[in-house]
Order: C-alpha cells, then structure tokens, then sequence
C-alpha cells in the first residue's frame, strides 16, 4: 500500500497546490509576537556552542560559487559544483573533528532528477547533459555492498533553487518549503519501506539553497498515522503534514559572499552545520567527541591566546601586557588603581627570581620568601624560594588568584585548588596529628601583604591594592616534576620505577589512615627529590598537589583522560582502589608504556578496557619489574570494586625491593595518629588560610 502510494506521489505541482496555502498561513508572522508559526529547527543556545567547538577547524570550499546574476547552463553547471564541495567540506570536517581523524568516509555525495529516479554524481550529470535535470544533491550513507544507490540511503537531502526567498523578507518562501517537504516526505516513506535502514526514520533535515542564501526544513512524524487514499494520494499526505507531521523551519541567512567563498562560522552556515551534524549522528551514532566538550575547550584557547600574545583586556581594547622590572630583593610595587582589570592583571603576574614576597601567617605572623626559580606546570607556575630567615632551606611557593576575582575563570578555580584546598587538606593531615616524610609540610600559609599602607576595613578583607589579601602556600620539601624528569632523561630505570611506586604508595597509606584520597596522581604532581648523604645523592618520590584531594562523598576528583581511574571517569568519583589504578598508569607512563592521545571520556575508557583485557600494561611493567607487573595484577583485580587496597602487603615487598629491608623506609613517621572521621568530614570546606 505504501509502496504504491508513493509510486503515486510523484508531481510537486500537484503537491504544492495542495499545500502552500496552508504553509503560506503558517509563515506570516503574528502580529503580536512578530513571529511565524514554524519553529527552528534550533536553539541559538545550540548554535552558539557548535561556532565555539568549530574554533580552529578548518572547512574550505575550493569551487566559489559564481557571482554571475544573468542565468545559463554554464552557470547552473558551476553552481552545483560549488554546493557539491561546499557540502562535502561540511561532512569532511565534521567526520574528522568529531568521529575519526583518518580513514575513508561512510558517506557521499550523489544527485537525484525527482523522487525515485537513480542518482547521479554532479559530474556525470553534466556529461550527459542533464544538469538542468537535477533537483538538489544528496547525502548517501554507504552502508551495505550494493553498489546502487537507493532513496532509503539518503541521510540528508539538499535542494538547489534559482530563487528562495520569499519577496524581500530573510525568509524561505512558501514554495520552497513545500518543495523541501516533498522531497521530505519520499525520503521518510523510502526508509519506511527499506528492509535494509534500521535508523531512526522519523526525521529528516533538507537544506534549501540558493546562490546566495540557505536555510534548514526538518520534517518528522509517524508514518503510521499517514491515512492512505490512493484516489487522491496528495490530500492524505497533506493532511499528514497538517495533523501528526513535525514541521520545523529555520531562518534564512547568507551562506555566500560576493566573492563565492562561504561565509563559515555566520548564522546561515552554523545552521547547515548543526543540520548535518545532527543526519551524521542519525546514521553513525555519537561522536567521539562532543560539540559540548569542544566548546568548553573556548576558555582554555582564550587563555592560551591571552598569553600567546601577553594581552589583558583594559575594558576598551586589548593593550600590551608590560611587566616592571625589580632590583633583586626589592619587595614588588605595584601601582595602585580603581580598574578593576589591574587586579585582572595581577593575578596573572609572574614573579621574578629575587622579588620578595611577604605572608601573613595567622599562626606565625609576618614572614618573608624571597623568589629563586620558577617552573610552569600547565596553566600556573610554581616557585622556588628560600624563607629570608633560613635562606639555606629551599622551599614550594604556590601564589593564587586574588579575592576579587568573584567569577572565577577555569585558571583560577585552577590556583584555587593548589592554594586555599591544599592548604585545607594538609591542614587537616596536620591537625589530625599525621605526619611522613612522604607528604608535603605546610611552612607558611596565608595571604600576601604589599608595601605602602594599607587600606582595608576588616582584618580578613582587602583594599584596592591588586596584590592584597592574594593567598599564598609555602610548603617542602622541593623537587623536580616527575613529568620533566621524564623529558630530560626518559623512562625510569627499575630501580628507580620500583622506588617511585613505593614512595607514592607510602603517601597514599598515610593519607589513607584518614580516609583521604589524592585523586589527580599525575607526573606533574609527583616530585623527585634529590637527598644527599655525604657525597652521594639519592633519590625519592612524593605526590604533591592535594587540592583535589577527597576527604568526603561531595568532592570530586580532577578528571585526568590519561591517568584517572576508570570508576572516576565513569562516575565523577573514587573507589576505594582509584588512587592505585591512577598510580599504575603513572608507572606504565614512566616505565617507557605509550599512552593514547585520548580526546574524550569514552575513548579514555575504551583505552583502559582493551589495555587491561590485552594485560599490555602487565607486559610493559614485567619487563621492567616482575614486583611491578604483579602490583598491577592485583590493582586489576581491585579496579571499581569496593574492597579497600592491603597497602601492607605491597609496602613490605617494595620495602624489600627498594632497601633490601622492611624496616627500613619505614611506611610513617606518626606523631600521632586520632581517627576522628568526623573531624575529616568538616574539614573538606572552601576557606584558605593557615588555620
């Protein structure tokens, strides 16, 4: 029956007598609201993100569409051209920005003369003389080895007029609509039909374009409800359209500009975009990788931009960024300003070897840190320094952002972490009377004070100065990142393998006895120490960076792709065995083992999945370590499980390993240790300070 109805449906004037009356109705505007009854396809929400994950990629249209207002077959044969490499720069780029990278297409580009008719590309069409034919182009899925192309292959479907606008409104007129409805409605009823499309059928995008401008028609509904009346096949399939379809129809707006090139990344394109990525999904399923997870990478690229270029915003224009130079030793002086932006400015100043900084330690008082070196970890910088009353002793200086900064961009959320919850979960390890040479020990922490006087009104406030009441965190011991270790000398010798995962897991144990787990074990957050013992030196381990330690069910752990669990991908949270897991990627990663540039959670998991199942991550560390493997065994056996890790065990064995002893090294110096978890609970709050 159906298969006979749409035999039947084959003459668009028919249809279009039927039907633009009513689609004429449901385009003019309502006199209150100034809108048309058709909604968009899309939010401008929706657009807006896909332009920010777009940043970067590259779409480019090498036929121009021909400026030429005067009409001839020439003409149209280069027009359909152009569409045609506009489209296919279109699926190109977003197959191989959000699906694979390499690889061939799952799809092409073939054109119809009228439904049911065979396909032609725009080439042999022209050949054969039948450009004039042609009706629009389509996007074919590859699916199955028939070399034929059939109408239930069509993904998308792109219909090409001379004219498409409806007088001098940016609008489609109605018989476009109806036109890119017809072509709708044979495409819904060939999957309907197909034995072979297990797609979702209810929907289907057309483009309308002409020359000059384009615009999107989504057509769905249940092909179910379409009441057939082979007598007069046009008037069921209208009062379909009118009674169960969906009918949506976007705006229209340029695509191309005077010289022929496409105006990517405008409204008009944006739409064509977002419509075909929506057929792609329709057909191949979700990406790799999201528009939504693209997007969010905008405030990452902006800052990055921002210190490519050492640009601050001055409220008007961007203005150079210029840094005054200090004598060594001087205490920093920074102007005083009502500007906002100055406070901007400062929280981004990096500072220089002999600059004095000066704390306010609530415990200790007045103390002052001169700068010795500095080291860029990602988006901050870590320093080096020596305390002006024991300058022999070198120490960690973390500097946040200022208070003032009450919206707080991805950066500064960033130094908060390393400052004010860091100095809260050591705090908390020191209240609770645990202490270990394998922990970092706080020194000093507080909030900065500048030269000159200060204004402000409360104790705990800050005046205008841009670098007043900036926290500020000292700790020890120092050492070199793990990760530029491992730049500078490559992998870890097994000695030194072996002597990493013992260290780590000795911090690990000890933050465990109060139920805190690391969550971002990273090589940027483990430290190699240099020891020297007379005229020999010896090397240890420590994790550092606690800021995004979990000390109760509300915290969250950093999302690593690299080097987080996998119940932590999954989840957003830690299992008890998560910081292990974390800690045997870390030794895979530093005994030489490759890890995928993964872009995304599932691909990160997928990664772990075929790793583990391969046991590729056991063969890489038994070639380093026979200890190693079997710890990775035993954390595979852990991985998701809610059984705690038997830190013992392992210790006595890497003790055994590293020493030749299990006393020596011993797991922690306690001075003493209270369980109070309630008192572990309270402490996981937002407030910095030295208390």
């Amino acid at each position: 029956m159906l298969k006979d109805f749409r035999r039947k449906l084959v003459d668009l004037e028919l249809f279009t007598q039927s039907l633009e009356d009513w689609v004429l109705q449901k385009s003019l505007a309502d006199p209150a609201s100034g809108k048309q009854s058709f909604r968009s396809p899309f939010l401008m929400d929706e657009l807006c993100r896909l332009d920010l994950a777009l940043e970067g990629v590259l779409f480019q249209q090498l036929c121009r569409m021909p400026c030429s207002s005067y009409a001839s077959y020439d003409l149209k044969e280069d027009e359909f051209l152009a569409v045609e490499d506009f489209l296919h720069a279109i699926v190109n780029g977003l197959w191989r920005t959000f699906w694979r990278k390499s690889g061939p297409l799952p799809f092409f580009l073939s054109c119809p003369r009228h439904p049911g008719s065979k396909f032609y590309s725009v080439e042999k069409a022209i050949s054969r003389g039948r450009i004039d034919e042609l009706c629009g182009l389509s996007l074919i899925s590859t699916t199955g080895n028939d070399l034929h192309v059939h109408w239930d292959q069509v993904m998308e479907f792109a219909l090409f007029r001379s004219e498409i606008l409806s007088g001098n409104d940016l609008k489609l007129s109605p018989s476009s609509i109806c036109e890119a409805l017809f072509y709708g409605i044979h495409v819904l009823i060939s999957r309907s039909l197909s034995k072979y499309c297990t797609i979702g059928n209810d929907s289907i995008f057309v483009l309308v374009f002409d020359s000059k401008f384009g615009g999107v028609v989504k057509l769905g509904g249940d092909l179910g409800k379409l009441e057939f009346n082979s007598a007069n096949p046009y008037q069921s399939v209208v009062e379909w359209l009118k009674c169960h379809a969906e009918i949506n129809v976007s705006s229209v707006d340029q695509i191309w500009n005077k010289l022929g090139n496409a105006s990517w990344g405008d409204l008009g394109t944006l739409q064509v975009i977002l419509a075909t990525f929506y057929s792609i999904v329709q057909w191949n399923g979700p990406p790799r990788k999201s528009i939504a997870s693209l997007a969010s990478d905008h405030s990452l690229r902006l800052q990055k931009r921002r210190l490519e270029y050492r640009l601050i915003d001055n409220g008007n224009a961007p203005v150079p960024f210029q840094q005054a130079s200090h004598e060594q030793g001087e205490i920093v002086e920074v102007e005083q300003s009502d500007n906002p932006y100055s406070r901007k400015q400062a929280s981004r100043l990096k500072l220089k070897q002999g600059e004095i900084l000066v704390l306010e330690d609530q415990r200790q008082g007045q103390k002052s840190f001169q700068i010795q070196e500095s080291l860029a970890l990602g988006n901050h910088f870590i320093y080096i320094a020596v305390s002006v009353d024991n300058p022999t002793e070198l120490l960690t200086v973390y500097v946040g952002a200022h208070p003032s900064r009450l919206e707080p961009s991805w950066e500064d959320m960033s130094l908060w972490y390393q400052v004010q919850r860091q100095t809260k979960v050591l705090n908390t390890l020191r209240q609770e009377g645990v202490s270990s040479k394998y922990l970092p020990e706080i020194i000093a922490s507080g909030r900065i004070l500048h030269s000159g006087s200060c204004k402000k009104q409360t104790p705990g406030g800050c005046c205008d100065h841009p670098l007043c009441g900036t926290p500020i965190l000292v700790t020890s011991p120092v050492g070199e990142p793990l990760s530029l270790v491992l730049a500078h000398d490559g992998p870890l010798s097994s000695e030194e393998a072996t002597r990493c995962c013992r260290d780590c897991l000795l911090a690990l144990r000890t933050a465990a006895l109060m139920n805190v787990q690391h969550g971002d074990i990273c090589p940027e957050n483990i430290i190699c120490i240099v020891n020297m013992q007379g005229a020999r030196s010896k090397l240890s381990y420590m994790p550092i960076s606690w800021g995004r330690a979990v000390l109760e069910d509300r915290d969250s752990p950093s999302i690593n792709l690299q080097f987080s669990s996998s119940h932590a991908l999954q989840h957003g949270k830690l299992c008890p065995s998560s910081d292990a897991e974390s800690l045997v990627y870390l030794l895979y990663f530093v005994c030489g083992g490759t890890m995928e540039q993964v872009d995304s959670i599932e691909s990160a998991l997928q990664w772990r999945e075929r790793n583990w199942a391969k046991r590729s991550i056991q063969q890489q560390l038994g070639e380093v370590s026979a200890l190693l493997k079997a710890f990775a065994d035993y954390v595979d056996s852990l991985c998701g499980t809610p059984y705690p890790v038997d830190y013992e065990i392992w210790l006595k064995r890497l003790n055994r390993a590293v020493d030749g002893s299990t006393d020596r090294g011993k797991m922690i110096e306690e001075v003493a240790i209270t369980l109070r978890l309630e008192d572990v609970a309270e402490s996981s709050g937002t407030s910095g300070g030295g208390t």
